[in-house]
């Protein structure tokens, strides 16, 4: 802590030495609800959201690498550098969050494991919305803990992008090659901008041997997106993604026997929306969105005859919400249709469907207290009919504060693995397991005044009959089980500065906090938990970004203790400069205090590492 406090320390004698006069500009964007698109100064939620310009700044070159640092983010990583994590949100499991792309789901029914295996480059991505607590009234099931939705950029101009990059630990695989650990990828990029239609090309490829034995990995990425504004009344966003990512999965889901496993996992993402205004006051947003997912584990990577299980999963999913504008207010509806299928060797073949109704209501009823109000109304083939209700509220007090409070409910359906998995000895699932339900109420102020911002949000949060895998002995395989029900009480906090030191130079600062407190209930001691005593307790994240015309300096600091494991304080580095003629250099130094630490069972994370890397930006 001695470390933070430094950074903190240095960071506060150079805001409070400045002129308070000397500030810079927050921009305002709409958070992306599905019916009711809101600005963000006015939602009565908890978001909190990561634009371009941080992302930038960040020490980081994947989507998950960003994600652990948003506030109440909780990442888990087997394997680094982007091949596999487990994403949650304030205490819930890694199942209990949905994952969107402008709005779209993109969740994976197979496994969540596979929800990060996604095609977007970090380069396409304008920003990062994180809704925090139930949210079904919005987004549907799977909704439990919150919501990360993706949102694309939309090019401005013409032009070309690459970027490519070098990294080590200076270690070397003594188990193994012998060889020092490396990694290496390079990505290029093509924007074409004209009035009524651009469009995006991405493609990547990275490669590492690793950082201990069996963890290699390689990852190729094409992503297109497609932008069409037919009129002022009627536009279309077109995206195609594919990405095949493969790894050593040493000690990732069943250790210590799947010393020698790998994985390899192929995703194909497909989605058509469109945007109608059809009056002054009515329009509608039809959405078609397609995903496929191809999972190879073999858990003996040299011999294929056993152990080996094949995944091929299927999801076709359609989408219409309306939008009227009344004299006082705003009524939002919306009808959903998803198919999932899969075909596996340890699944079997299975398929289900689910059918949604969404409505909503949002009005002023004074000018100063803002009420929203909504259900969605589900039907799935295996559970049956269920309604998720939900309610914001807010109230302003002046120009710069405003109190919130929300009550929401919402369910996670169990994926295939929970219910079909035989995956002996290691994994098997359990049919008789019921979909899980949460309910949540949130009460909280938001601050803003000139370049200043803080919040501040208590939470209390029940989760009915939760799914775990428990065991009696280590001689038993992991089953999935309704392990009962989770009470959680939390806090959260974060506060942001920035301010014009000179004419070329700024200093932007964040400081997050998040308190976690869980119970489980009516649990069985007996039994050996897989997840339950994994979430966090606390998080601090602190980043500090500093800018001096064309180089930047931003350091990210964060601190975690989980409710079963050690605390640890990782600090990353990145130092950046652009040149005049769009050509940039960067250095990366991640856990540069070399910290050991795990995040998802007994698996250790890299030690330091240090990257170097150039990048042409000319879109």
């Amino acid at each position: 802590m001695k470390k933070f406090t430094v950074v903190l320390f240095f960071a506060a004698q150079s805001i409070f030495a400045q002129n308070i006069t000397d500030t810079i500009a927050i921009g305002e964007v709409s958070i992306l609800d599905n019916r009711l698109n809101t600005p963000l100064s006015k939602e009565n939620r908890n978001i909190y959201v990561l634009d371009k310009a941080e992302i930038n700044k960040l020490p980081a070159r994947s989507l998950q690498d960003v994600l652990q640092y948003a506030a109440g983010v909780d990442l888990r990583q087997r394997g680094p550098f982007g091949t596999q994590a487990d994403i949650s949100m304030d205490g819930g499991s890694f199942e209990q969050t949905l994952i969107l792309l402008n709005g779209v789901k993109i969740m994976d029914h197979q496994t969540a494991h596979n929800a990060l295996n996604l095609p977007i480059p970090l380069e396409a991505i304008d920003r990062i919305e994180v809704v925090r607590g139930p949210a079904a009234r919005m987004y549907g099931n799977n909704s439990l803990t919150g919501v990360i939705n993706i949102v694309t950029r939309q090019p401005k101009k013409t032009g070309l992008y690459a970027n490519t990059y070098f990294g080590t630990n200076f270690e070397k695989d003594s188990e193994d090659t012998g060889d020092t650990f490396t990694n290496r990828g390079v990505q290029f990029g093509a924007n074409l901008a004209k009035e009524k239609h651009q469009h995006q090309l991405y493609a990547s490829h990275d490669w590492g041997n690793g950082y201990r034995y069996n963890t290699a990995y390689e990852n190729n990425k094409i992503y297109y997106q497609g932008n069409f504004q037919f009129d002022d009344n009627n536009s279309l966003i077109a995206s195609y993604g594919y990405v095949k990512n493969g790894f050593g999965a040493n000690g990732f889901y069943a250790a210590p026997g799947d010393k020698n496993s790998k994985e390899v996992v192929e995703t194909t993402l497909v989605t058509l929306q469109a945007k109608n205004k059809l009056t002054d006051r009515w329009s509608i947003a039809p959405r078609f969105s397609y995903r496929y997912n191809f999972d190879d584990y073999r858990y003996f990577k040299n011999d294929l005859s056993k152990a080996r299980s094949l995944h091929y999963s299927n999801s076709v999913s359609g989408e219409i919400n309306s939008t009227y504008q009344l004299n006082k207010g705003q009524i939002g509806v919306g009808v959903e249709y998803r198919n999932e299928q899969i075909t596996s060797t340890s699944i079997k073949n299975h398929t289900r469907d689910n059918v949604g109704f969404y409505a909503e209501y949002k009005t002023d009823i004074t000018p100063k207290l803002n009420v929203n109000v909504g259900t969605y109304v589900n039907y799935n083939s295996q559970y049956g009919w269920q309604a998720f209700p939900g309610l914001d509220a807010s109230y302003s007090v002046n120009t710069n504060l405003k109190i919130v409070a929300n009550a929401g409910t919402s369910q996670r359906i169990p994926s295939f693995t929970d219910l079909y998995l035989d995956q002996r000895p290691g994994n098997i699932g359990n049919e008789n397991v019921e979909s899980e339900k949460a309910f949540q109420t949130e009460f909280g102020f938001k601050y803003n005044k000139r370049n200043w911002t803080f919040n501040a949000y208590y939470f209390y949060r029940s989760i009915s009959e939760f799914i775990d895998w428990v065991r009696l002995t280590t001689n038993e395989p992991w089953q999935a089980q309704n392990f009962g029900d989770l009470k959680t009480h939390g806090f959260n906090t974060k506060v942001g500065y920035g301010v014009h030191l000179a004419s070329n130079q700024n200093l932007k600062f964040a400081l997050s906090y998040s308190y976690l407190d869980p119970k489980f209930e009516n649990v069985d001691d007996q039994y050996n938990s897989k997840y339950k005593i994994e979430s966090l307790k606390h998080q601090v994240i602190n980043t500090i970004d500093y800018q001096l015309g064309g180089t930047t300096l931003s350091v990210a600091n964060r601190y975690n203790t989980r409710q079963s494991y050690k605390s640890y304080w990782i600090t990353d580095l990145r130092l950046n400069h652009t040149f005049k003629n769009n050509l940039g250099v960067y250095i990366d130094a991640q856990n540069i205090f070399n910290t050991t630490y795990n995040e998802a069972g007994a698996i250790p994370l890299p030690s330091r590492w240090l990257s170097v890397g150039v990048k042409f930006v000319g879109i």
